[in-house]
């Protein structure tokens, strides 16, 4: 099964794409979303840092979509997702998926009901 070729059809003609210009294509496809990810957090755009999206910065969303794509596209490529039947596909991905939406959710109303208690609340910071 490691000696396997892909079968990539162009205009017509069926050529194999060797497993090397895949692995190629997953480092690249990863270098670029790791680039733009560390050029997001070197620069902090002010309009991504002072723009909030359901209480928290629009930077700080994008780390989690790309993150999260990130993740996806390893899972497809080297967990072999690509060529499971939909119904797994679907299981294995969109599970971990939601379970991360659910965590974020619970952490962003948490965080910000702590914030308030302790703003306005009677018990004062003390750390």
């Amino acid at each position: 099964m490691a000696h396997e070729h892909k079968l990539a059809i162009f205009r017509g003609l069926v050529k194999f794409k060797s497993n090397t210009a895949k692995i190629w294509g997953v480092l690249a496809f990863l270098t670029f979303i790791t680039a733009i990810e560390v050029g997001l957090g070197i620069t902090k755009p002010e309009s991504l840092t002072g723009t909030y999206v359901l209480g928290m910065k629009l930077l700080n969303w994008i780390f989690i979509i790309l993150t999260l794509v990130k993740a996806y596209y390893i899972a497809w490529d080297f967990m072999h997702l690509r060529d499971e039947k939909s119904s797994l596909r679907r299981a294995i991905v969109w599970t971990p998926i939601f379970l991360v939406c659910y965590l974020v959710f619970i952490l962003l109303f948490e965080a910000d009901y702590i914030y308030n208690i302790m703003k306005e609340g009677f018990v004062a910071w003390h750390f």
